[in-house]
């Protein structure tokens, strides 16, 4: 048992390697490693358990692919050969699990703590002279960091400099132009990376996605844009809260990018990570409601009543509602039940298999100035055109 233990070392966190060694020590003791350690068991056997799931991920399940099913993964497709004296060969299919994969998202961003990354941002002083009454919503439709279309197929070329080079001018347009409201509500509506791993497939159909660049530089680059639009708000704003949706394309990344951005601010009161990992999110501002999603878990004219069953005491305690989604990159606002149902453009050109099935869209970004007791005031247009670089 202990020397299957250690071949686990390579693929674990510290902290969880630490658990490791004192088992190890214990020689295979749990009870005897909780006490050299000093805590319980049960969080010993916690941390073994998610250390095999992270290992058997990463391809090391030691005495699992021979009988049963590898931590982190489910059974898939079992094929068995019969012969004259019966069952000859067995062979048997294991997938990633969906839950254990994101779980696995989680320990990764565990680990980053551990070595020192949480509350590493720079606080600084918050603006004077913010006026409560207002709320500005900086709107981000579908970013797709990593996608990749060249102009000759796509019409525009797009890449992950790109990307991250215009989602930081469209936050210092915006935030230039932004009134001094106490509060900026930051709003990525989904498939914030075009990719969820490195397959580069789409996650529930598998359709392949042209991708730009490695998984790792992917995540970098879409980390430091969020970094900096967040640093950019806290100029301007003294609060800032932030939205991190998941969508199609990336709803494992989106929730390690929520983490990521919790740990990294962690120090700084003013801003706000919202940690919730449900498809849905809400605030309520003075007599506003707002609402996101980023629109392939519901229809957009379902939005308003799923809005008044999450949220019915606010429903009836306010007059201005506003629910925001993407998905599909085209501008369209709908008034259902009393609500304006938005669905967002995006910065991100089309890329080649959205342009061969005749997909056309605006490329914009919007920032939308909300009193708490009037609804929307005035908003500001960011379209990708006004941001396109010097010639």
């Amino acid at each position: 048992m202990t020397e299957d233990l250690a071949s686990l070392l390579d693929y674990v966190t510290p902290g969880q390697a630490k658990v490791i060694e004192a088992i190890i020590k214990a020689n295979g003791n749990i009870s005897e490693a909780s006490r050299s350690m000093g805590i319980n068991r049960s969080s010993v056997q916690l941390q073994l358990a998610r250390a095999k799931v992270r290992a058997a991920l990463a391809g090391h399940a030691p005495g699992h692919f021979d009988d049963g099913v590898a931590p982190g993964y489910r059974m898939g497709k079992v094929t068995i050969q019969r012969g004259p004296g019966g069952v000859e060969r067995v062979w048997e299919r294991q997938h990633p699990d969906d839950q254990r994969r994101q779980e696995g998202l989680r320990e990764f961003v565990e680990g980053l703590l551990e070595t020192g990354a949480r509350g590493a941002s720079e606080v600084v002083k918050p603006p004077s002279g913010t006026n409560a009454d207002l709320l500005t919503a900086y709107l981000f439709g579908d970013p797709h960091f990593g996608m990749r279309a060249m102009a000759a197929e796509a019409g525009e070329d797009f890449d992950l400099a790109e990307a991250e080079r215009i989602t930081c001018a469209a936050i210092d347009y915006m935030v230039g132009r932004a009134p001094p409201s106490e509060t900026g509500l930051l709003v990525n509506i989904g498939d914030y990376f075009h990719a969820d791993d490195s397959t580069n497939q789409t996650p529930a159909h598998k359709n392949p996605l042209d991708v730009d660049g490695r998984f790792f530089h992917i995540t970098q680059a879409g980390l430091r844009a969020l970094v900096y639009s967040i640093n950019r708000m806290k100029v301007r704003h003294s609060k800032v809260i932030v939205w991190i949706l998941p969508g199609n394309h990336d709803p494992h990344t989106a929730w390690m990018l929520a983490l990521c951005l919790s740990s990294f601010f962690d120090n700084d009161p003013r801003v706000v990570i919202d940690m919730d990992p449900g498809l849905y999110k809400y605030l309520r501002f003075g007599r506003n409601l707002l609402g996101a999603h980023h629109g392939h878990g519901a229809k957009l004219t379902d939005l308003p009543l799923i809005m008044a069953n999450d949220r019915k005491e606010d429903w009836g305690q306010t007059d201005h509602r506003v629910f925001w989604m993407g998905h599909i990159h085209h501008k369209q606002v709908q008034e259902v039940h009393g609500v304006f149902v938005e669905s967002l453009n995006t910065l991100a050109p089309g890329d080649a298999w959205h342009r061969g099935k005749g997909y056309r869209s605006t490329r914009s970004s919007q920032m939308v100035v909300l009193d708490a007791n009037h609804g929307e005031t005035e908003r500001h247009k960011c379209n990708a055109s006004i941001l396109r670089k010097a010639a």
